[in-house]
C-alpha cells in the first residue's frame, strides 16, 4: 500500500470541508479525483503534501505519517499551482534546481528533458524568459515535467489539464498513461474534466462536500455514470 488515509477531516471556522473515514491507494495506481468546486480535492492534496494540518486523522505515504516526518518527501513530487514554481528562474534553471534536489546533475536533467520535447512544443526551452513571464499553460508544462524529474514514486497533479490547448492535453494524457503502465509511479490526479480523468485513471474517486461518494474502476460506462451523477 502506498497511501493510507484514516479518519481524516479538515474543518475551517466550524465548517468541515473534508471528511474521509478510510482510503487506500495502491502502489502504481493511477488515481483520479473528481468533484465540483469546493468538493475537497485541493484540500486533500494539500493535506497529503503537509501544506495544511488535518483537524483530525492521519495520512501515511510510503508508511510515513506526512505531518509528523519528512521521510516521504524524497520519493514524492507534486504540482498544485504556479506557487510551486520560482518565478525569477528560467525553465532551464528551474529544471536544474529540481534535478539537484533529486540528485541529478545538469547532463542527466538534459537527457531527461529530451523525452518531453513534443510536450514543450518549442515554447519552454531556449526561449530566454523567466517562469513568471510564461503563459499559464506554459507554466503548467514546466511544473508538470519538473514533478517527474528523478522518477519519484508518488506524483500529485492538481488540475493538470486546465489552461492547456487540446494538442498538449492529448500529449499529457499519453505521458500519464505511460507512467501508469509502468506501475512504478503512483499518480494522483484531480480534474474537473471527467473525460480526461476517466481516460488516464485506473481508479476514480468522486468527492462531494468533502466526502467520498463514488469509488470505481473505469469501464466503458464510467464516463456516462459520472456525467449522470454530476448532472443531478
Amino acid at each position: 500500500m502506498m497511501i493510507q488515509v484514516r479518519n481524516l477531516s479538515k474543518t475551517y471556522n466550524g465548517t468541515t470541508v473534508l471528511d474521509i473515514d478510510s482510503l487506500d491507494i495502491q502502489k502504481g495506481e493511477s488515481f483520479g479525483l473528481v468533484g465540483n468546486n469546493g468538493a475537497g480535492k485541493t484540500t486533500f492534496f494539500s493535506l497529503l503534501l503537509d501544506l495544511i494540518t488535518p483537524t483530525r486523522g492521519t495520512i501515511l505515504n510510503g508508511g510515513f505519517e506526512v505531518n509528523i516526518t519528512e521521510q516521504w518527501k524524497p520519493f514524492t513530487a507534486a504540482f498544485i499551482d504556479e506557487s510551486f514554481l520560482i518565478g525569477y528562474l528560467t525553465p532551464e534553471e528551474y529544471f536544474y534546481f529540481i534535478g539537484e534536489l533529486r540528485g541529478m546533475d545538469k547532463s542527466a536533467v538534459q537527457n531527461f528533458l529530451v523525452e518531453y520535447m513534443d510536450f514543450f512544443n518549442g515554447e519552454i526551452l531556449n526561449v530566454k524568459k523567466y517562469l513568471r513571464d510564461l503563459s499559464k499553460g506554459n507554466q503548467k508544462k514546466v511544473g508538470i515535467v519538473a514533478a517527474f524529474i528523478g522518477n519519484p514514486q508518488v506524483v500529485i497533479l492538481d488540475e493538470p489539464f486546465a489552461n492547456l490547448d487540446p494538442t498538449t492535453q492529448i500529449r499529457l494524457k499519453n505521458i500519464i498513461k505511460q507512467k501508469s503502465e509502468s506501475k512504478e509511479t503512483t499518480m494522483l490526479i484531480s480534474s474537473h474534466d471527467l473525460q480526461h480523468t476517466v481516460e488516464v485513471s485506473t481508479r476514480i474517486v468522486a468527492l462531494e462536500k468533502g466526502r467520498i461518494v463514488k469509488d470505481v474502476l473505469p469501464s466503458e460506462t464510467t464516463l456516462q455514470e459520472l456525467e449522470s451523477f454530476f448532472s443531478v
